[in-house]
């Protein structure tokens, strides 16, 4: 579905990402581990259009889509979670999901992504008529995630969903990420908890200071001794 092949991106004269190549299969998910500026979350971001790629080539589905606009890759089916939530904090929790859908024509498609978005997170439901801003840091990333499920796509990027949460609260974000996939969603997962990350995940590819180094099946890669000692603390 998704081939990432020796992505560059730079700000100004520092080269954030210096080669990074990895792919995507349909129906499976995927995460990037790695230490804090290793480059994880601007590879997101250049893979939905949000950072320009100053080399190397992005293909989804087939289509080159290196250099192409955000609003113009959310149409084609990639959806981005970004890190910190990024929910809209003074409109409340069925406006931030209906704002989600602006691109879907068929308004009552929308209204029944809603509801399953209400059905896989019953807090979000009970919170629906509450300003963003005022829920926990659970509820914004429940909510976070409900957005991309409106919007719809057969690609879901997620980063660091479990950023800040309480312990409890990871383990439910993680079930749900796998809920959303076997319903036929493709995940690409960021994520600084590579324990919880390789548990779920099929592939797995480790970034280093803007190079892919490691990659291969979740399960060899959790076992590989260097992922081990760097990552798992083990």
């Amino acid at each position: 579905m998704l081939k990432v092949k020796n992505l560059k991106v730079s700000y100004g004269q520092i080269e954030a990402i210096k080669d990074v190549s990895f792919e995507v299969p349909a129906g499976k998910i995927v995460t990037l581990i790695g230490a804090n500026g290793a480059g994880k979350t601007t590879t997101l971001r250049a893979l939905s259009g949000l950072e320009k790629a100053s080399g190397g080539s992005i293909v989804f589905k087939g289509q080159d889509i290196t250099g192409r606009e955000a609003h113009g890759l959310v149409g084609l089916g990639i959806s981005h979670v970004p890190e910190g939530r990024k929910i809209f904090p003074t409109l409340t929790v069925r406006e931030n999901l209906e704002l989600a859908g602006w691109t879907v024509a068929d308004k009552k498609e929308v209204r029944r992504r809603m509801d399953e978005v209400f059905a896989m997170f019953p807090r979000v439901k009970e919170r629906a008529s509450q300003l963003g801003g005022t829920l926990s840091g659970g509820e914004q990333q429940m909510l976070a995630v409900g957005r991309a499920i409106v919007t719809g796509g057969e690609l879901l990027l997620l980063d660091e969903p479990s950023m800040g949460l309480a312990p409890v609260l990871v383990d439910e974000i993680f079930e749900k990420i796998v809920e959303i996939n076997k319903r036929g969603t493709t995940v690409l997962l960021v994520e600084q908890n590579a324990a919880e990350a390789l548990e779920i995940a099929d592939f797995a590819y480790v970034l280093e200071v803007g190079y892919t180094t490691i990659s291969g099946p979740a399960k060899e890669i959790a076992a590989d001794p260097r992922v081990r000692e760097a990552y798992l603390g083990v």
